[in-house]
């Protein structure tokens, strides 16, 4: 039986241990956190979204950024201090125009094979998640932009996904609480929602019962490389300072899997590989529905407002999650107050919702510049990654795990 070191317990690296688990592995899970999915996988829009399988990677996309620069509430925002981190990701990005077109396709075509995976995993171990299979409904506030989507949508249809135009009636009728008005939409029957942070605990506990170890607490140290396999020196952390709280501990694995959202770059150094993942920060606020009218008035279906690029998803009776915003502003996950306010402003505009009671969150989504997430083997022998998967992290992870462990059965056979 191989050894196989997963770095990363948020919804890529679970999702590769439980897979690698029943490929017939002796799994090892690393993570710095005390738990799993304390991350990016926290609480993100909760959206299941084949549909939002469009890669950034377009000339109007880099419009909308330069007209939004000064914007302190816009959905896009640029912190320009000088970085090279930052400004060789820029640059990447803008090359990577050249494949929006194929990359958009591919990433749809990985969005529908992972529900399969996904929803499996979650019927096998019986894992409760909030899971809402209602679609995802797109709406668009004037003929320009719904025209755009339409060009999208030829790309995601060839990717092979079932989504429709609807007309202003039809939106109200799919989603009843919705008081704007529209231009049109285009809804995705297909999509579903969910609580990442319930869906990955779930599976993490599934893990264990299955054998997986955890070594939650512990920090990848370095990565030493002796004959076929791989050392991992991991460091205990003090819970209250995340400082090193002991000795190294060495783990002697067969291959070690990287899963490690934006800490992936660093981690990608000690196998001696580059990874350009750059953190792009996004914001989700959790409305509790405390009362009666609120919890009727909240809509059901998941939404996605084109303008302002905010998605929302219901998370049971009681919970209604608002998302959006991609701030570059490097390792940072401060909680603006002016980046939290248009997702409640907009929350209220739009329904008749008590918004008293917010709770609001950042986090960091691991990002390549061309939007594709990493799933291959590294320079070194016994090195694979499966990361940077940005804002698709929950959509696409149980496609990509199944492919990092495919990379990793045909190399120890």
């Amino acid at each position: 039986m191989s050894h196989i070191a997963v770095i990363g317990a948020g919804i890529t690296g679970v999702t590769t241990a439980y897979l690698l688990r029943q490929a017939g592995h002796d799994v090892s899970v690393i993570d710095r956190r005390l738990y799993a999915a304390m991350d990016t996988s926290f609480a993100n829009g909760g959206q299941l979204s084949a549909c939002n399988a469009e890669v950034w990677n377009h000339p109007a996309t880099l419009a909308k950024g330069l007209r939004w620069m000064f914007r302190k509430d816009a959905p896009l925002l640029l912190n320009p201090t000088p970085s090279w981190h930052k400004y060789s990701w820029l640059a990447e990005f803008l090359w990577a125009m050249r494949k929006y077109r194929h990359n958009t396709i591919a990433t749809a075509q990985m969005a529908i094979e992972a529900r399969r995976h996904l929803f499996a995993m979650a019927e096998q171990e019986g894992i409760a998640f909030d899971l809402e299979r209602r679609g995802i409904l797109h709406f668009y506030h004037d003929r320009e932009s719904f025209e755009a989507a339409g060009r999208g949508n030829t790309l995601l249809s060839q990717g092979g996904l079932e989504r429709r135009a609807v007309t202003p009636d039809e939106i109200r009728r799919i989603e009843p609480a919705l008081t704007g008005t529209y231009f049109g939409g285009y809804y995705t029957p297909s999509d579903a929602t969910g609580d990442i942070h319930k869906f990955t605990r779930g599976l993490a506990d599934a893990c264990k019962r299955h054998g997986v170890r955890f070594l939650y607490g512990h920090e990848t140290h370095a990565l030493r490389f002796a004959g076929r396999g791989v050392q991992v020196d991991v460091l205990p952390l003090d819970a209250g300072t995340d400082q090193p709280a002991g000795d190294a501990e060495r783990l002697d694995a067969d291959a070690v899997v990287i899963c490690g959202g934006v800490g992936s770059r660093g981690l990608a150094a000690m196998a001696g590989d580059r990874l350009n993942v750059y953190p792009v920060k996004g914001y989700s606020i959790t409305v509790h529905l405390n009362d009666a009218q609120s919890v009727h008035d909240a809509p059901w279906t998941s939404l996605l407002d084109e303008r302002a690029k905010i998605v929302t998803s219901r998370l049971g009776e009681d919970r209604f999650r608002v998302a959006g915003t991609a701030e570059f502003n490097g390792h940072n996950l401060d909680i603006r107050a002016d980046r939290i306010a248009p997702l409640v402003r907009w929350a209220r505009a739009n329904f008749s919702i008590d918004t008293s009671r917010v709770v609001p969150w950042a986090g960091l989504r691991p990002m390549m510049p061309d939007m594709m997430p990493r799933v291959r083997r590294g320079r070194r022998p016994g090195v694979y990654y499966n990361t940077g998967h940005g804002h698709l992290g929950w959509t696409l992870s149980g496609a990509t795990a199944a492919q990092v462990v495919g990379l990793i059965q045909a190399d120890l056979r």
